[in-house]
């Protein structure tokens, strides 16, 4: 491939060297004009592919990122975004032919989001692959190697983001300032980067908008030292859309957008997503850029589009027929993933699967909402099933329904009285054997910062609670005493506080879980499928008392460094089978710890299950928590034994200091085997010591 590399470049250059300085610089915007005597074409570079092609019409939806994380499932984010570059492949290629070349459907996939989901109020947190650096970087790297194929052509091209440390808040994403500590920086928010840059050779990175550590992201000395120089990034650095401009507007970095352009470019912003880069000519005249940096910038974008193959004719991808979009055999893989996407929080005396009922209630907000299957970034399902087309589809009883309340108003009718829906929901309870309530909240109020209506900013959660509209609808539905199934929907951690509701038998985390939601909770809640998703992230309780927002320090966040006791734990998920293993055995071979094991599905149902390696050692400096190290996710029937295999790489077994120096840790370790992250007297787990 570096010989392929060395040759498209060389084209790009040829290709390049016969564009004017002002012809660069037009190539250097997100919305690329073309250059009529060179036979290029146009081309707007964003487009948009975070669980599906985004925003150009119909396409698989797959469950949000954070529900593809809790599958913790690495080779099937490689067939996910495989699935994801062929729909955006077939789209490009019909719509080109028809001269549309407009945003959204480019081949330059602005995915994925590699984040750390830090603090459970941030709404985009949704779009991550959750909290654990080792996890985003795993899950990352696979999803862009199907992104991007394994042939001479990108299938796409991926763009990891947002460069370094951006986790909200939103409102404040601006002007703000990420103070990040050279410790967390190195363990925490460069991992991910790091590997998707030296493990997938991902085609582009995307800056985020906030300054760190007081200089801009899209221009921050980072790119130039950790990017370039130590991980060999040669593809195409872009920025945020319109974050050149918060360099003048917001950061009062510099002083107007002329400046902005050229610090960006400078500092190894190569595309614009905006408009500052309109100011490069007028920058290069100034004499604040040279032209060898205009022309370089140039390059790399003209390296992509022919890695892209857009410039030739034999492209093995062009004739990607368009009937594979929204195909009923990625609609299967939408399906299987929604399913091993959904947690299991909570069944009490085995409640679930349900069997013997003769009148379902299915009540809540979420109940029939099309727009809580999808979160933020989505394509338009075609298929799509709600949680109450799913349950009647699957149940042969009879399936009454409430809408019972709002998602956040005090009201369904905009005249109505406050409550409007409560007595209703009551109703459908007292005539059902049992109560799917389908709580939680959409994009519309969670996710990237927005407009609220109300003169604020939405995006970001306030606290952990429900709505007080839905808390209203629980307490309501619970008084009944009937049995009560809660579904949550939603991108992060809810604490639902439904403790003092005894007849709340069971919960569901199901995040926002695609086009296939509804089909694949009905699938868990009547037992065809076991429930095997694990928590990505940690449930705080509700009274928990965070960190302030804007603290970008590790200290007391996530599973790692919190140091109270959560709801949840990260890697919590619960199954209706049973598993047991035993032959645990760890070996050294080539600087790699191989541990093994056989396990065995001791229940009377099949299922599949996560396992998970954790490490822990007393070496200052280290994480509170034993910290994931290697997982794998297997399938077993009723009954069968199988053995497994977890590759723990040398450099797991390493500590970061207070000057970001990563080394390796010498002395004693602890290495834990087991099918939940947290160590506890109820977890499936067992423990090798050893000294380095």
């Amino acid at each position: 491939m570096k010989e392929s590399k060395e040759i498209v470049r060389k084209r790009a250059i040829d290709l390049v060297k016969r564009m004017s300085v002002e012809e660069m610089c037009g190539q250097l915007l997100f919305d690329a004009p073309s250059i009529p005597r060179l036979h290029i074409p146009s081309y707007n570079w964003w487009n948009e592919g975070l669980h599906g092609a985004a925003r150009s019409g119909t396409a698989t939806v797959f469950p949000q990122a954070i529900g593809l994380a809790a599958m913790f499932d690495a080779p099937r984010m490689r067939e996910i975004g495989d699935i994801i570059a062929i729909e955006q492949r077939a789209k490009y290629h019909a719509f080109s032919a028809q001269g549309d070349r407009g945003i959204y459907k480019g081949l330059t996939v602005w995915s994925p989001n590699i984040n750390i989901f830090r603090d459970p109020r941030w709404g985009r947190g949704q779009e991550t692959y959750g909290e654990d650096p080792m996890l985003t970087s795993t899950l990352a790297v696979q999803f862009v190697k199907g992104l991007q194929g394994d042939g001479s052509v990108l299938k796409t091209a991926a763009c990891a983001k947002h460069f370094v440390a951006h986790s909200g808040p939103e409102a404040e994403r601006h002007h703000f300032n990420a103070t990040v500590s050279p410790k967390d920086l190195e363990e925490t928010y460069l991992p991910a980067f790091k590997a998707v840059v030296t493990e997938a050779n991902v085609n582009g990175i995307m800056g985020a908008y906030n300054l760190i550590n007081g200089e801009p992201c899209c221009a921050a000395g980072l790119i130039a030292t950790k990017l370039r120089k130590d991980w060999g990034f040669d593809g195409l650095f872009i920025s945020d859309c319109w974050a050149l401009r918060d360099i003048h507007e917001q950061h009062h970095y510099s002083k107007n957008p002329t400046e902005s352009a050229a610090l960006a470019l400078r500092g190894g912003c190569d595309l614009n997503c905006g408009c500052t880069y309109a100011y490069l000519l007028e920058a290069y005249h100034k004499g604040l850029v040279k032209k060898e940096d205009i022309f370089e910038a140039c390059v790399r974008a003209m390296t992509t589009r022919f890695e892209l193959g857009l410039f030739d004719d034999d492209d093995p991808y062009r004739h990607i027929p368009f009937s594979e979009v929204d195909s009923p055999e990625h609609a299967d893989a939408a399906l299987e993933a929604a399913r091993r996407s959904i947690v299991l929080l909570k069944n009490s005396d085995g409640f679930l699967p349900l069997e013997g009922m003769g009148t379902i209630g299915v009540i809540g907000p979420n109940a029939d909402s099309r727009i809580a299957l999808v979160g933020n970034y989505h394509g338009t399902p075609s298929r799509e099933v709600t949680f109450l087309e799913g349950i009647r589809s699957a149940f042969s009883g009879r399936v009454v329904y409430s809408e019972g309340s709002s998602l956040t108003k005090d009201r369904v009718e905009r005249l109505s009285e406050s409550g409007d829906r409560l007595s209703e929901a009551v109703a459908v309870a007292n005539m059902s054997d049992c109560i799917i309530l389908c709580l939680g909240l959409d994009e519309r109020v969670e996710g990237e910062m927005h407009d609220d209506g109300n003169g604020g900013i939405a995006g970001d959660k306030s606290d952990l609670r429900l709505p007080l509209a839905q808390r209203k609808l629980l307490a309501s539905v619970a008084g009944t005493g009937k049995p009560i199934v809660v579904v949550l929907a939603s991108g992060g951690a809810i604490d639902p506080e439904s403790d003092g509701y005894p007849n709340v038998k069971a919960i569901f985390q199901v995040w926002y879980p695609g086009q296939a939601g509804g089909t694949a909770l009905a699938d868990i809640l009547f037992g065809k499928v076991s429930p095997s998703g694990k928590l990505p992230i940690t449930f705080y309780r509700a009274d928990t008392t965070l960190p302030p927002f804007e603290d970008y320090s590790m200290k007391d966040r996530t599973y790692r460094y919190y140091s109270g006791t959560p709801l949840y734990p990260f890697g919590f998920g619960l199954s209706y089978t049973t598993f047991s293993f035993d032959a645990f055995h760890v070996e050294w071979q080539k600087g790699e710890a191989v541990v093994t094991a056989m396990v065995e599905n001791t229940g009377n149902r099949d299922g599949e299950e996560v396992f998970f390696v954790t490490l822990q050692t007393d070496r200052e400096g280290m994480p509170l928590h034993p910290f994931l190290a290697g997982f794998t996710r297997v399938a077993l029937v009723a009954g069968e034994r199988k053995g497994i295999s977890i590759v723990v790489p040398y450099s797991r077994f390493s500590v970061v200091d207070g000057n970001g120096k990563r080394t390796t840790a010498q002395g004693k370790w602890k290495l834990f085997l087991g099918n939940s992250v947290s160590i506890s007297g109820d977890t499936l787990s067992v423990e090798k010591e050893f000294v380095l």
